[in-house]
């Protein structure tokens, strides 16, 4: 991989907006603003300070271990810690806009976890540089790029909750979790927040990890299994990482022994096969596909935690099909299976539930990548000798066709999250990397703009504090580029100066 860099444009979005605005409505549906505005008390306490010009945000003051509420649904895309902010969490919400937390003692929420109104995900505390006593700073966003955000009293008066207020003690929803990118590399957060990435070399199945977390990392590992193996990684319902690793003549896995903890030798899971994607269902139960000659089977944990059902067949699907999954926001799965000839797909008719048959998704292809937006529709994207193609849910029952985009040809793929919840696609094939980002919220595409240089393979996962990192493979090692900030990008390199396993 030739090293590059690229820097996000953060004018084009503004300068687009207008003109994409009346296309969006009509080309690429996106959730309405609020119909029915409601809120979530967001904790008890009384307000210390207002939202005015020298103060972003509403100060609620109580005890140090108060509980912190959500005040709308909406999607995690920043857990961390900060200097000013001390621990700090962003939510964003469907209709884009974007609540914040700072100066928490405690977070109960992950970057990507989905939390309702009301859902506790966090304590009151006193940390950052500035704070002076235990508060709840609240910020509301509508453009994180300008200097102030929403006055939170007006916003969440607006919607029925008026400062001082009583949280309600309604049901605590487990958060979605959404099925992490598999390839022959692969990467997850442990449960501790520092991220873990598996590389399937020649050789077998290399590992390294985060030794704090956002921060530095381990020299790479070798841990056998399968050679030139496809890898799919899920989390178990108490935490523990699982990773598969499917060979041409063996499937083999291996988990965490406890949380953020180590990791158990290779067990079989069953023959050979082309490619494998896992998923967690709503139940944390983790639900395993694989593609060979004769189809796609699947495998599922009979209990969190559990044992494995045999494997099935799943009454068709692309021979040899690349396989990705995906989660409605309903919590069910959905699975993409992309051949030389045909796309198909096929969905859980209830979470936790049965599967439907197999539909025609569209035509054959190279490799695919499945996400979701902010709103929870799903977004899939799929290459050939054309390029990149996307196709988009514009109802909880109904996709759009597929659009052109560019990109480059017969590319491998993978997607995440920005901050700020805008979809980015990666791509690389032998010649060139290149990347696209959603120029708003729920919003279509901008050009594609260069990433690197040629490559085998590439993933992109998101950090405890919501940025990305991403790695790729070539015939010399496997390299890794990260976010140094919400719109720039470091050089790609080596983990922990190591060259890591090279793919072909």
């Amino acid at each position: 991989m030739l090293p590059g860099l690229s820097r996000r444009p953060l004018n084009r979005v503004l300068a687009v907006a207008a003109i994409l605005l009346s296309a969006l409505a009509a080309t690429h549906p996106a959730a309405a603003r609020t119909a029915d505005l409601t809120a979530a008390c967001p904790t008890t306490g009384f307000v210390s300070q207002h939202f005015h010009s020298g103060h972003n945000g509403v100060d609620i003051a109580n005890d140090v271990g108060t509980p912190i509420y959500a005040v709308g649904d909406g999607e995690v895309t920043i857990s961390g810690y900060i200097g000013d902010y001390g621990q700090w969490i962003r939510v964003l919400h469907p209709d884009g806009r974007i609540s914040e937390y700072g100066h928490m003692s405690r977070r109960d929420v992950s970057v990507g976890d989905h939390v309702v109104a009301g859902q506790q995900i966090a304590l009151m505390g006193a940390e950052g540089t500035n704070v002076d006593g235990s508060h709840l700073h609240l910020r509301i966003w509508g453009d994180t790029s300008t200097s102030y955000g929403i006055d939170p009293e007006a916003y969440l008066a607006e919607r029925g909750v008026v400062l001082p207020c009583t949280p309600g003690s309604g049901p605590r929803p487990k958060p979605l979790v959404y099925p992490a990118e598999s390839g022959r590399v692969v990467s997850a957060r442990s449960a501790d927040g520092r991220l873990e990435v598996f590389a399937a070399g020649s050789d077998g199945v290399h590992h390294a990890w985060q030794q704090e977390v956002n921060g530095n990392w381990s020299a790479w590992e070798p841990l056998g299994g399968p050679g030139n193996a496809e890898l799919a990684i899920a989390p178990n319902a108490d935490g523990r990482l699982e990773m598969f690793a499917l060979g041409a003549n063996t499937f083999q896995h291996r988990w965490q022994l406890s949380p953020s903890g180590g990791w158990s030798n290779w067990e079989t899971f069953g023959g050979g096969g082309h490619d494998t994607a896992a998923g967690v269902n709503a139940d944390g139960r983790i639900e395993v596909y694989a593609s060979n000659p004769a189809g796609l089977f699947h495998r599922y944990q009979v209990a969190p935690n559990g044992g494995w059902s045999d494997w099935e067949p799943t009454g068709g699907g692309p021979a040899n099909g690349r396989v990705e999954m995906e989660k409605s926001p309903d919590g069910r799965l959905e699975v993409f299976a992309l051949g030389g000839d045909t796309f198909q797909h096929k969905y859980q008719t209830a979470p936790n539930g049965g599967w439907s048959p197999w539909d025609t998704f569209g035509g054959g292809g190279h490799d695919l990548t499945a996400d979701h937006n902010a709103d929870g529709r799903l977004e899939v994207f799929a290459s050939g000798p054309e390029g990149v193609f996307h196709k988009y849910m514009t109802s909880p029952t109904s996709w759009s066709n597929w659009e052109p985009t560019g990109g480059p040809a017969n590319s491998q793929l993978s997607s995440e999250h920005t901050p700020d919840g805008r979809v980015e696609v990666f791509a690389m094939n032998g010649s060139t990397a290149m990347h696209a980002w959603q120029t708003a919220v729920n919003a279509p595409y901008g050009d594609w703009a260069a990433f690197g240089g040629g490559g085998t393979e590439v993933t992109a996962v998101t950090n405890a504090d919501g940025r990305m990192e991403i790695f790729g493979t070539s015939h010399a090692g496997t390299f890794h580029k990260w976010q140094t900030g919400f719109s720039t990008w470091s050089d790609w390199t080596w983990l922990n100066n190591t060259a890591g396993p090279a793919l072909d």
